[in-house]
């Protein structure tokens, strides 16, 4: 897959961000809730006709440019919360913390934050460039894609249901274009006419006659797959108070932080137990048998989701924002990275596999036609 270069014009426009949030954060009118709103949305305004004069072409071309021009925009100051909340800088953004999102000063918060200004923000350029010099940028979308609804499917649900739920204020309902952009973004990028393939009908044919027992690096996923369906089934039970010995052991000397009240541990792992499980069954059949072209596309989405969900599970676990009682013990930090770490890791590797070698999983492409002779 080749790397689309970056954008230098949005990268511009979203460096922006810094001095503009300096700026705002002395303007005494931000110190109220609805004053936040009411300048994030002319912001977003301002900065999207911006976008629309230096760059119409390109968004004729596709609409998506401007989404992730603005989004590029609003990845920069998600990382200027991160590393202000962190004690790595201050005077930026604590008036949208204090008035607007106070759940962002979470264990959660901060590195959906660092996830959103670093590998989003890489994301959005890439993808915007491609844009720019009229190329593909399918793979990158699908994998931003399930970054994206991923951690929207927990951190929404997380400030209503936790223990923070009592300070929502007016700006969470800027995050509803959260909701609607993803189902629209989703559907262009699946409708994108994909890759050519190079692979001829005879090595399509040739290895869909393999049988797994030929195929180790696919037998080594589907017994991976097994290891990570159980393990997150497990993890759901024990988010769901199951009174067996086994998942109260968990709970107490592995993953406190589940218990936290801030309730976005517990949501992340029912989003994997009813989103990600069946996805494992799903990908453990297409590995078995041939012809499920659906699969590569669908490990991306996926390894973009389950990467984003456990950088911030695992970030969370270990921050110093989250309450000591719920942080990984100490004696429990090598079994607890290197298992949320294999299961992030997974995903990736199976991702990988697809694209670097799709023959199994395409439809059986139709031959050359046979050449009979003339019967006289």
């Amino acid at each position: 897959m080749d790397i689309p270069p970056l954008a230098g014009k949005v990268a511009v426009l979203s460096l922006g961000a810094l001095p503009l949030s300096y700026a705002l954060n002395h303007v005494s009118a931000l110190s109220y809730p609805l004053g936040v709103v009411w300048m994030s949305a002319l912001i977003l305004g301002l900065l999207f006709l911006a976008i629309y004069s230096l760059s119409r072409s390109d968004i004729y071309y596709d609409p998506l440019y401007a989404v992730f021009a603005v989004f590029s925009f609003t990845s920069v100051v998600d990382l200027l919360i991160a590393l202000q909340e962190d004690g790595y800088m201050g005077s930026f953004m604590a008036f949208y913390t204090k008035e607007g999102e106070p759940y962002l000063r979470t264990a959660h918060g901060v590195f959906i934050c660092y996830w959103d200004g670093i590998v989003h923000y890489l994301l959005y350029l890439a993808m915007a460039g491609a844009i720019r010099k009229r190329k593909r940028y399918r793979n990158l979308g699908l994998y931003w894609l399930g970054s994206f609804v991923m951690s929207i499917l927990v951190f929404l649900p997380g400030n209503i249901l936790g223990k923070y739920n009592s300070e929502i204020r007016p700006s969470f309902f800027l995050t509803i274009p959260y909701l609607l952009v993803p189902c629209w973004a989703g559907l262009r990028v699946f409708n994108q006419t994909q890759a050519p393939s190079c692979c001829t009908p005879n090595m399509v044919e040739e290895e869909q006659r393999k049988g797994l027992l030929q195929r180790p690096v696919d037998l080594a996923l589907i017994i991976y797959l097994i290891f990570a369906a159980f393990f997150t089934f497990f993890r759901g039970l024990v988010v769901l108070d199951c009174p067996m010995d086994a998942c109260f052991v968990y709970i107490y000397q592995y993953e406190p932080y589940l218990r936290d009240p801030v309730a976005y541990p517990k949501v992340q792992m029912l989003v994997n137990m009813f989103y990600v499980l069946p996805f494992y069954g799903l990908a453990i059949y297409a590995l078995i048998f041939p012809g499920c072209s659906w699969l590569p596309d669908w490990t991306l989405v996926f390894a973009g989701a389950i990467g984003q969900a456990q950088f911030s599970h695992m970030g969370a676990s270990m921050h110093l924002r989250t309450p000591f009682t719920y942080r990984v013990p100490e004696d429990a930090w090598a079994s607890f990275f290197m298992c949320n770490l294999l299961y992030a890791l997974g995903p990736h590797l199976l991702a990988y596999r697809c694209l670097w070698s799709p023959a199994f999983f395409l439809r059986p492409l139709p031959g050359p036609p046979a050449h009979h002779e003339k019967q006289y």
